[in-house]
């Protein structure tokens, strides 16, 4: 297959650099955590024989550059540049849409602000915490994370971000209790990871102080209009990893789904799957672009999907 058409989009406040392969309706990648577009390159491929697949690195982010390097970022900025995306490479025509982690975040306020430009969005594992019972829980670890960071620094506040939205989970299934990242940063530099993502180790550690100081707070304090989600959900997929159960990024696609009414799908690996298993992963988010049929049935309560989101 032929390498990407390189574009950069001038958007408020900040110039985005994007990328764009295959033929076919568009499809948009929206990337979370530290990685970027990069963090697609595993599963573009597979997608791009049936799309026209487009990414880009969010603002801050890699080679998308803000104008102001120390402004606060909002979710809805964000949307507004994932809209400018669709506007650019499909205009008047309803775009399909893949969120991942704080990507997925953008993707489910795509959706409520500009219903009319999406038809499809699949949001793996939002961390939108402020849906769950114990919100107050987690603004008290992303307050832990930002005092962190100031005083002592990157690492350490890494790992109280990692500690703290670990903390809930139960035995994990494969008993590797180290192996499930948080919304998608420290996995990229995991040296058991594939060569392709090991390579992408420099970019991602670049990347961190500006997730860890700016996405973090900024996405992770963000309250989703669920009554808006409500009404588009019939175009609107909620995804987990099958390794994440009882991990915080996993609960509230789960409480989400079950309040939505609409099942929850599972993807192969966690909460970076796409990274891990890329072939698995991006067959199945192929086919949940082709699929409509279960979208807006509540699952059975004996189906393995309909896993308890507490």
């Amino acid at each position: 297959m032929t390498g990407p058409t390189l574009g950069s989009l001038r958007v408020h406040g900040a110039t985005l650099h994007y990328q764009v392969r295959g033929q076919g309706p568009l499809l948009l990648l929206i990337p979370g955590g530290a990685g970027g577009a990069a963090s697609f390159d595993g599963i573009v491929d597979e997608l791009a024989a049936a799309y026209t697949v487009a990414t880009y690195d969010p603002r801050g982010m890699s080679r998308s550059t803000l104008d102001d390097p120390e402004a606060e970022q909002r979710v809805s900025e964000h949307a507004d540049d994932a809209f400018r995306m669709l506007e650019l490479l499909s205009p008047g025509e309803p775009a399909r849409v893949f969120g991942a982690s704080s990507g997925a975040i953008a993707a489910l306020h795509l959706l409520t602000a500009h219903p009319e430009r999406v038809a499809r969005v699949v949001a793996h594992e939002p961390p939108v915490v402020e849906v769950l019972p114990d919100a107050a829980e987690h603004r008290a670890l992303v307050a832990r994370v930002r005092e962190t960071f100031r005083t002592r620094g990157l690492m350490p506040a890494m790992a109280v971000f990692a500690a703290g939205l670990k903390k809930d989970a139960g035995p994990k299934e494969d008993g590797d209790a180290a192996e499930q990242p948080v919304a998608g940063a420290e996995q990229e530099v995991e040296t058991r990871l594939p060569p392709q993502a090991a390579g992408r180790a420099e970019q991602t550690m670049a990347n961190l102080p500006y997730f860890v100081g700016r996405i973090v707070p900024g996405f992770m304090s963000y309250v989703p209009d669920v009554q808006r989600l409500e009404a588009f959900s019939d175009r609107l997929v909620l995804a987990c990893g099958q390794d994440s159960r009882g991990e915080l990024p996993y609960r509230p696609a789960a409480f989400l789904a079950q309040r939505l009414g609409t099942e929850l799908l599972h993807f192969p690996g966690g909460h970076t799957g796409l990274t891990t298993h890329p072939e698995e992963f991006g067959a199945l988010l192929r086919h949940a672009f082709h699929a409509t049929a279960s979208q807006g049935r509540r699952p059975s309560p004996s189906k393995a999907d309909s896993a308890p989101v507490a």
